[in-house]
């Protein structure tokens, strides 16, 4: 097998030489890929584990419209008028079967659970002089109230915007249901999310559209809350300035559900973001428990820099007893290893991979890192045209943990192809990897999965 290494890895590599997994069945799986008699899919877990806003709604502000604000003056939102938005969505040509957690048809087992926040996300086009009004400072994220909430998107009445289910975690998640989706595999990708929404049109809206993209939520609704929001504005200079709303996103409890939830799960993902919320860290702490217990795999991702600073040592509790994977980006990987920003990413790559068996490590234009005991693979990146450059990180991690699912044993390969997802995305306006993307780039890198001699029906 022909990897790209920038410090090739010996032939003659042992087993003893990697970094010790945190589950038995990882070791049958990235292990074996350099293990000259190692076999892939030894065991059930190993098996499963290698076997802008685009498309959110668009709301014109005419005159019927305003005879039926979305929003209150009490900062509520209209159901009825949620429902059309949600009714309206451009990018939900993809309308498949989705799972009901709790119905006959749902699957034995989910190939990835990710557990994150789950917020409604509104972005719109301002000018400088709408940010002035408002007392906002351009350029900054900060949490609002309920009231500020309201104030903002009556403000933004006479403005185009739009809509969707946000998030890091749900641009991931939703990128890979695509590629997995029907069309491309006898066997689809089965995902899921968890976190906290609530029972009011905004938490339907988001269960919905993530249902739409293939993408089950399967967390019930909090009854007496408000679903959380983030509010973009974007000045015509590119810079965004956020409110965010936390809602009932800024409480995520660990209960028999979510416990249920993991039990049946390949891969678990823990969005980084989750390490802000108060009290979060238990639930995160028995969920990768749980995971492990069922043999489950663990990713975590990064976030964001000034996250992993304050709050290093959770960060580390779960990245070092539990985490299989871990994705990042080169700020946030130096971070993790507290180099200088004078550091090179494949240093911090090949330190993280000590800790962690597969570590994935993106750098822009400059290309990524796959590393693994020690060593890193260079990924160059994909040429494309930049036009927004939001949500690349994520589509990269989408590209990986399809690889995984599908049993790509090439890393180099799986790495192109998650390049390749990620300039998709940052080619285009919006942060969601499209369908017939998604179905272009799947075909193109069947060879890929051909070529690991894995079935792509198991545990179908």
């Amino acid at each position: 097998m022909a990897l790209s290494l920038l410090s090739p890895i010996p032939s003659s590599a042992s087993l003893s030489a990697f970094p010790a997994p945190k589950n038995a069945s990882f070791l049958s799986s990235i292990y074996s890929l350099y293990h000259p008699k190692g076999t892939l899919g030894s065991s059930r877990t190993a098996t499963s584990f290698f076997g802008g806003f685009r498309g959110s709604a668009r709301i014109e502000s005419t005159a019927a419209d305003k005879k039926r604000q979305m929003v209150s003056r009490n900062g509520e939102f209209d159901e009825g008028e949620i429902e059309r938005i949600g009714g309206q969505d451009e990018d939900d040509e993809e309308l498949v079967e989705g799972h009901d957690d709790n119905s006959p048809s749902s699957p034995d087992r989910w190939d990835v659970l990710g557990l994150g926040q789950a917020m409604v996300d509104f972005s719109g086009v301002v000018d400088d002089d709408f940010l002035k009004k408002l007392g906002l400072e351009k350029g900054t994220r900060k949490l609002i109230d309920h009231e500020e909430r309201g104030r903002v998107l009556q403000a933004m009445d006479g403005c185009s915007y739009k809509a969707a289910a946000g998030g890091s975690l749900s641009n991931t998640l939703v990128a890979l249901a695509r590629l997995g989706c029907r069309s491309i595999s006898d066997r689809p990708l089965n995902v899921a999310m968890a976190g906290s929404i609530a029972g009011d049109p905004l938490g339907s809206f988001y269960r919905t559209k993530l249902r739409r993209a293939n993408v089950n939520f399967l967390s019930a609704p909090i009854m007496d809350g408000t679903t959380g929001t983030v509010i973009v504005l974007t000045t015509p200079d590119a810079q965004r300035t956020m409110l965010a709303y936390q809602g009932t996103s800024s409480v995520v409890n660990y209960d028999s559900c979510l416990a249920s939830l993991i039990s049946k799960t390949n891969v678990f993902v823990v969005e980084g973001y989750l390490f802000e919320l108060p009290d979060t860290i238990r639930t995160i702490t028995k969920a990768c428990e749980e995971a492990h217990r069922n043999g489950a795999l663990v990713a975590v991702t990064a976030s964001d820099v000034s996250c992993i600073e304050r709050h290093y040592d959770d960060f580390w509790d779960i990245v070092g007893n539990y985490a299989d994977i871990i994705f990042a980006n080169s700020d946030e990987a130096r971070a993790f290893c507290h180099f200088s920003a004078d550091e090179s990413p494949i240093s911090a790559t090949r330190y993280l991979s000590h800790f962690v068996p597969f570590v994935s490590v993106t750098d822009g234009i400059n290309g990524s890192y796959i590393g693994v005991k020690g060593e890193a693979i260079y990924i160059p990146p994909s040429p494309c045209v930049p036009v927004d450059t939001c949500g690349a990180g994520d589509a990269y991690a989408s590209g990986i943990l399809y690889g995984i699912l599908r049993g790509v044993t090439d890393l180099k390969g799986m790495g192109d192809l998650a390049a390749t997802i990620a300039a998709t995305v940052v080619g285009q306006q919006g942060t969601r990897l499209r369908v017939q993307d998604a179905v272009r780039l799947a075909r193109s890198h069947e060879f890929l999965i051909k070529s690991s001699g894995v079935r792509t029906d198991v545990g179908s």
